[in-house]
């Protein structure tokens, strides 16, 4: 079996930050089922631009393989019938959505305990389902410019910068799938349930990590550094070669002395120069930086590279992604998916980086929406045709047959 196959996790998930928690646990051999709204055209993720047509969308791909999908409208009351007893065969209720709205739908553990003293409520918020923002929405850019991220990013004097990924979002679904992995022990462990209220307000404040530390115990305030230096190791920042840009890093005084000696300057980490120690090298930083890109403006990435790699100093090429998805690693780690589409054809993205045990995880496409109605009302919960039918014109699965559907 499967990590996870024994694990059923109903989720009312959206756009990208919920998706890519679950999608890991998917990966596992998590049953995820999607209950997709039917009024606004289920998961937003599936409309999203620039390749997207009819409910598809290489978006929705990436956040969505190895899923399930059902169309139900939980705001009705045929619908939440549906729903409640999907919730007396789960584990879990996942969810991504405002800190106000679990409690609104009733999707809380308080609310569905009754049902299911087992099961997991895990809500992944913008602000967490208490404190004054809880009903504002959460998104990633405005968490990173209300955690302090985009005051750090960029260069010197320039305008605040997003970091070039969503990192808010998907840093927030990792935490979320800890915290639900989490509370499935638990509840396996004690037979209760229990919600797990994640944000990514606390994830994105959290990732401040030793930055805050320093603030809030020594009243340090961090700032941008010139070309992604770190704030205290030196060196250890972006260079620019003759032909391009690349890392290094000193993060130990080992490394320090190798570098020395690649560049020509052995004295330099030997006693008595004032770069011989981490402290010495961050007082003398912007003399030591100076002679640093001078000398490294004299190679191409590739001959330093050449020279570095050996000396087993941390370093590496400053890629586009187009070359970083070349890397002959990344096939080597099993990192790269493959699935069949019948709109996309093949489609490839990159796997889960969640390893457990030797067996390589398998794939399927994302759900077209709706796909899984018949397995999971007829083979899950062991409805007929003629209840099926009956909850269809009671609205639970949308508009009756003859009213308009919304996208």
């Amino acid at each position: 079996m499967k990590p996870l196959q024994d694990v059923r996790i109903i989720s009312l998930e959206q756009y990208g930050a919920g998706p890519f928690g679950s999608v890991h646990l998917a990966d596992l051999g998590a049953e995820v089922i999607k209950i997709e709204d039917p009024r606004v055209g289920g998961d937003v993720g599936r409309y999203v631009p620039p390749y997207a047509e009819d409910g598809d969308s290489l978006f929705f791909e990436t956040f969505n393989r190895n899923k399930k999908s059902v169309s139900l409208d939980i705001s009705s009351p045929a619908g939440r019938e549906v729903f409640e007893e999907l919730v007396r065969t789960a584990d879990a209720v996942y969810s991504n959505l405002r800190g106000d709205v679990p409690e609104k739908i009733g999707i809380t553990y308080d609310q569905l305990k009754h049902l299911n003293p087992a099961i997991v409520c895990c809500s992944l918020t913008g602000f967490g389902m208490t404190g004054p923002r809880k009903s504002e929405p959460g998104y990633d850019y405005v968490l990173q410019g209300l955690a302090g991220w985009m005051d750090l990013t960029g260069e010197p004097g320039g305008p605040p910068a997003k970091s070039g990924l969503s990192l808010v979002d998907f840093s927030g679904g990792y935490v979320a799938a800890v915290s639900l992995l989490a509370g499935l022990h638990a509840a396996k462990r004690d037979g209760l349930g229990m919600d797990c209220d994640v944000s990514l307000y606390d994830t994105a404040m959290s990732m401040l990590t030793y930055p805050a530390t320093w603030h809030l115990n020594a009243g340090f305030v961090p700032v941008r550094t010139r070309h992604s230096a770190h704030p205290s190791l030196v060196p250890f920042q972006a260079f620019e070669a003759a032909d391009g840009w690349f890392v290094v890093g000193c993060a130990k005084e080992k490394f320090w002395v190798r570098l020395a000696d690649v560049i020509g300057r052995p004295e330099w980490a030997r006693t008595g120069s004032p770069y011989a120690d981490f402290g010495g090298r961050r007082e003398h930083k912007e003399a030591l930086i100076a002679e640093l890109e001078a000398i490294f403006r004299t190679r191409t990435v590739e001959e330093w590279l050449a020279d570095l790699y050996p000396a087993s100093i941390p370093c590496g090429p400053i890629n586009d992604v187009p070359t970083a998805l070349r890397d002959e690693h990344l096939s080597a780690r099993n990192m790269l998916v493959t699935t069949e589409h019948p709109r996309y054809g093949t489609v490839q993205q990159v796997a889960s980086p969640v390893r457990v045990g030797a067996e390589q995880p398998t794939y399927v496409r994302a759900p077209q929406r709706n796909e899984h109605a018949d397995e999971v009302l007829r083979g899950i919960l062991g409805l007929d045709e003629e209840r099926i039918a009956e909850l269809a014109r009671a609205g639970a699965f949308g508009a009756p047959a003859g009213a308009t559907e919304a996208r």
